[in-house]
């Protein structure tokens, strides 16, 4: 009974803390998409179908060019949870700005995503009221990520290691270094990084 008890404490902590190591990307595991018809006037980084939360609609992300990205990997039962808010204040002070946030629900880390897509549309927009587009719960690492989330992994060598990992990308498709769940949305850093590249 102890031994599970303290199998259990560990799992809550890693449940708000997140795993510290991070997953190192192996180029031969990701292979571009020779076949993709190119968007004119489309970063090729942008250029992938994804489907919308909870429909089934399809949209390309090419829908964004032209516009900051910051693309980040996000779960409702997170310790890093709380940074909806902050991410939902940063979208609405700078989106007439040409920036955008996309959202993409992921339970690669822990299942702390819902099962049900409807939940997790409902959960944003009543605890948080999330504006910002959000698309289908998918892998955001490893062979299952989906393509987007496999391109930022070959140009950045690094998939998330953790629910909240943001990537930002600029208007000309250059994508910066990840920054991890632990630099918090309206932190300096990613603000000063934002506003360098509107």
């Amino acid at each position: 009974m102890r031994i599970a008890l303290i199998l259990f404490s560990y799992l809550l902590a890693s449940c708000s803390q997140g795993n510290a190591e991070t997953e190192n990307f192996n180029a031969i595991n990701f292979q571009p998409d020779l076949n993709k018809i190119p968007v004119e006037g489309c970063p090729a980084i942008l250029n992938h179908n994804i489907r919308v939360l909870d429909s089934k609609e399809i949209v390309n992300l090419c829908d964004h060019k032209d516009k900051v990205v910051l693309a980040v990997n996000v779960a409702s039962r997170c310790g890093f949870t709380y940074q909806y808010e902050a991410l939902q204040a940063l979208f609405e002070n700078y989106q007439e700005k040409d920036f955008v946030i996309l959202g993409f629900p992921s339970r690669d880390f822990m299942f702390q995503e819902y099962s049900d897509e409807g939940q997790v549309k409902e959960f944003c927009n009543s605890k948080y009221g999330v504006t910002f587009p959000m698309f289908a719960t998918s892998s955001v690492k490893g062979k299952k990520a989906n393509s987007f989330y496999q391109n930022l992994a070959m140009i950045t060598g690094k998939s998330p290691d953790w629910n909240f990992t943001k990537y930002l990308i600029s208007k000309d498709g250059e994508v910066l270094k990840p920054f991890s769940k632990n630099i918090e949305p309206d932190s300096e850093e990613i603000i000063s990084a934002i506003e360098s590249l509107l």
